[in-house]
């Protein structure tokens, strides 16, 4: 049986013998049969398989190929606009083979008809950008179709608790699964084609964690667009969101669960939390230093309120201000063992009251009229829809 990373030796050798051969060489064919045989093989065991590149990652479906990371191919299509690649048990050799074609053209751009690239696009393959609004509105062709994804969080939930979990047994943070949860939670907002906000209702006390870190992930990358901010800063929003209270790991449930008010120990167990979380993140992967950044900041408040104290009050960083207002909304909008869930025009009426005090005027205003605006694309999974990947 084919594996993923097999396909896509076989493709890229097949993209290479075509740019260097002529159609009907030897070699050429030789290597698309290659490819197109592997393609088959995958398809048999996996009727729907999907990549996604970014940058120096491949991801297969939502798990990183650690093997094809630094893949010379994973940037070079990512560039293109090819983020996203998806088959279907329809393609046919023909199709792979002009898919193939196409792609070359596109990595060359010298001479490259897109339009007639559109028209004899394969209906059996699918590509495109992953999951920002805007970006495939500025290929102006609509050339490539963005793929779809049946919405569902379930391996992004399960991949948290995995990330939490070896984080809680003291192995450093998995950065390129914190990144392809970010990813599938870009697709499941923006995949059918319009955006929509998937939160998930809370299943369990001792699940809340998880829960709050995806729909913050989601609130603050739609913040982040809101705000017109650009595709890698979005998703880097993103992340930080997902990672903003992972210092909660280090907090034993009986008190991050607690029924009544914490005791002076308790909160200042609880209160740590910022600290502890900028440490592992840091200490674990220095790329995320902006992420370090914010897991710090989202507690600090506008007027130097809030934890940690600063010695001397300073402004936050602009992720921190989005990560902020977003982690105080859904956490107001959930229901906790001690109150009841706020309805959300009483959670937006407090953030705007508590703007220029607590919150950013600028990005709590803004949260609020994005919120206002799309009620009707909010979407609220409940536990039949957020199916488990085991």
């Amino acid at each position: 049986m084919s594996t993923p990373a097999d396909f896509l030796s076989a493709f890229a050798h097949a993209l290479s013998a075509s740019s260097l051969y002529p159609e009907g060489h030897v070699s050429r064919e030789r290597a698309l049969d290659a490819a197109y045989e592997k393609l088959c093989d995958l398809l048999g065991g996996d009727g729907n398989p999907f990549f996604s590149f970014l940058e120096n990652e491949v991801i297969y479906r939502n798990t990183p190929l650690r093997e094809m990371r630094n893949w010379d191919w994973s940037g070079r299509l990512s560039d293109i606009g090819m983020q996203r690649l998806e088959f279907n048990q329809t393609v046919t050799r023909d199709e792979l083979e002009r898919f193939l074609e196409d792609t070359l053209g596109r990595l060359s751009a010298s001479g490259f008809d897109s339009s007639e690239a559109s028209h004899l696009r394969p209906s059996g393959i699918k590509w495109g950008e992953i999951g920002i609004r805007g970006e495939n509105e500025a290929l102006g062709s609509g050339t490539f179709e963005t793929a779809t994804l049946a919405l569902t969080l379930g391996e992004e939930a399960d991949a948290v608790r995995w990330l939490h979990g070896e984080v809680t047994e003291g192995r450093n943070l998995p950065l390129i699964e914190a990144e392809a949860v970010v990813r599938g939670l870009s697709v499941a907002m923006h995949g059918d084609q319009q955006a929509i906000l998937p939160l998930l209702q809370l299943r369990e006390f001792d699940q809340y964690t998880t829960t709050h870190s995806l729909n913050v992930s989601v609130l603050t990358m739609a913040l982040a667009e809101y705000l017109g901010l650009g595709a890698r800063d979005v998703r880097a929003f993103g992340t930080a969101g997902l990672l903003h209270d992972l210092g909660k790991v280090r907090i034993p449930l009986e008190v991050l669960n607690k029924a009544g008010k914490l005791d002076p120990q308790e909160r200042a167990v609880m209160n740590a939390h910022p600290v502890e979380g900028a440490r592992i993140i840091i200490t674990s992967e220095p790329d995320l230093d902006m992420a370090a950044v914010v897991a710090y900041e989202h507690h600090i408040m506008l007027n130097g309120g809030g934890y940690p104290g600063f010695h001397y009050q300073r402004d936050c960083h602009k992720a921190s201000k989005l990560v902020h207002v977003c982690d105080v909304y859904d956490a107001l909008r959930t229901k906790r063992p001690y109150r009841d869930a706020w309805p959300s025009e009483k959670v937006l009426a407090y953030i705007e009251e508590r703007s220029g005090i607590e919150f950013d005027g600028n990005t709590a205003h803004a949260f609020a009229a994005m919120i206002r605006s799309r009620e009707t694309q909010m979407m609220t999974l409940t536990d039949e829809d957020v199916v488990s990947a085991e």
